[in-house]
C-alpha cells in the first residue's frame, strides 16, 4: 500500500513538473512602439550584466538578436540605455519569455 501511495505521488509530481516546463507559443510583434533600455539598470530585471531589454504593456523581455551597444555607448549619461528609457519600433516575436528581434528602430527622443 505504501509503495502504491509513493508511486502515485511521484507520478503526480512528474505531471506537475512537465506542465511547468512546456514552452509557450510564440507571440508575434509587428511594428510596435515599446520602451527600450537596459533590463538590469532600468527595468529591474535579474541578469548578469547590462543587457538590452524592451517593455511591452508593463512586461519586460530581454532582447536576442541585438546588443545593448548596437545603438551607442550604453553608459552614456545623456542617451545610454543604462541611464535613459527610450522608445523604439520593434518587430519580432516573444519566445520562452525573451524577445527575438527581427527589427529594432530607435525613435528620436522628444525634448
Amino acid at each position: 500500500m505504501k509503495a502504491l501511495i509513493v508511486a502515485l505521488l511521484l507520478t503526480s509530481f512528474g505531471f506537475a513538473a512537465n506542465a511547468q516546463t512546456k514552452p509557450q507559443p510564440a507571440t508575434k510583434i509587428n511594428n510596435k512602439i515599446v520602451e527600450i533600455a537596459c533590463g538590469e539598470c532600468k527595468f529591474d530585471m535579474k541578469g548578469k550584466s547590462c543587457d538590452l531589454a524592451i517593455r511591452i504593456d508593463g512586461k519586460s523581455y530581454f532582447v536576442d538578436g541585438k546588443n545593448i551597444d548596437d545603438f551607442g555607448d550604453a553608459h552614456d549619461e545623456k542617451h545610454g540605455f543604462c541611464n535613459v528609457i527610450s522608445k523604439a519600433k520593434v518587430s519580432g516575436e516573444i519566445v520562452d519569455g525573451r524577445f527575438k528581434a527581427k527589427k529594432v528602430e530607435l525613435l528620436p527622443a522628444k525634448n
